[in-house]
């Protein structure tokens, strides 16, 4: 067999474990940036192995995203970092394709959303030992070997992450109540009803723009409805999304290319904060659907 040939097998078995290895890794570092980051250099830290000696191929890769993610855990930690900034960038934005996507997501995304904005109260090894065990079954002697520990000591972690899990505060997640308010406010700014617009809109609300030359903050709802106005028309589809647990939209242009996220805090009947994503570079990094799944 040639080495082109072999590169090629290698190739093909690293694709069919690529889907779990990119979920290992976003489950532990809540980016799917990151992520990807991870499952590319596990392929490179593959290519560079001979694959001969190894006898689970799903096994040593699970462990190498594994190691390579400890590493970016702890790297985040030197830094005071968190996967969940002031931004949406390294937000979870989930889609779903059916034809309710705004009830839909609610119930199948919400507890995947809320356990990665809870996972940010584990320590870097709390993390990677709840996550390999408790969401992916791989045993405590594996997860040991990836944390420089003994098995009972992994076990030991893994007792101590689930605790703090449990008492974590999750954070809610988007309701049909919301959805309905926000269905008001998208009415009122499409139909260009001022009126209306004010009625959904907290008197108090706070919108935030992520712009490529930095972040806007406008405040009262006649500002915000005033601009929210004058925007309406460049959307040409959308689709409807959770973003961090909260009720948003993704847009696009006549092009097909992303306009912006947005995303929206609801209390009671009215709306109190939007943030909305229009920076290219930030909309990239989200990796966001294309227009094919979206509405008019």
């Amino acid at each position: 067999m040639t080495d082109a040939r072999r590169v090629e097998l290698l190739a093909e078995a690293f694709e069919a474990q690529r889907g779990r290895l990119g979920a290992v890794a976003h489950r532990m570092l809540g980016s799917h940036v990151d992520a990807e980051d991870v499952v590319q250099e596990a392929w490179m830290r593959l290519v560079r192995q001979d694959a001969a000696g190894i006898g689970n191929l799903a096994g040593w890769l699970t462990t190498v995203v594994g190691r390579i993610s400890l590493d970016v855990l702890r790297s985040r930690q030197a830094r005071h970092e968190a996967s969940y900034g002031d931004g949406l960038a390294e937000v979870v934005v989930t889609v779903d394709e059916g034809g309710a996507p705004e009830e839909a997501a609610a119930v199948t995304d919400s507890v995947g959303v809320a356990l990665l904005v809870v996972l940010d109260v584990l320590g870097p090894a709390e993390r990677v030992t709840f996550v390999l065990h408790d969401l992916f079954g791989v045993p405590f002697a594996e997860i040991g070997q990836i944390l420089g520990k003994s098995a009972d000591a992994t076990k030991m972690i893994a007792s101590r992450a689930r605790r703090k899990v449990r008492e974590a505060e999750r954070p809610v997640v988007a309701g049909r109540e919301q959805w309905r308010v926000v269905k008001a406010f998208r009415a009122a700014t499409t139909g260009g009803d001022f009126e209306a617009l004010l009625r959904v809109l907290d008197p108090d609300v706070r919108l935030t723009v992520d712009t490529p030359g930095g972040r806007v903050v406008t405040l009262g709802a006649t500002a915000v409805a005033t601009g929210a106005k004058s925007v309406s028309g460049a959307v040409v589809g959308y689709q409807a999304v959770l973003v961090g647990g909260r009720p948003g939209y993704v847009s696009w242009r006549e092009d097909g290319t992303v306009l912006s996220v947005i995303s929206f805090t609801v209390s009671g009947e009215q709306i109190t904060g939007i943030a909305i994503v229009v920076d290219p570079d930030k909309l990239a990094a989200m990796g966001l659907p294309g227009p094919a799944g979206g509405r008019a």
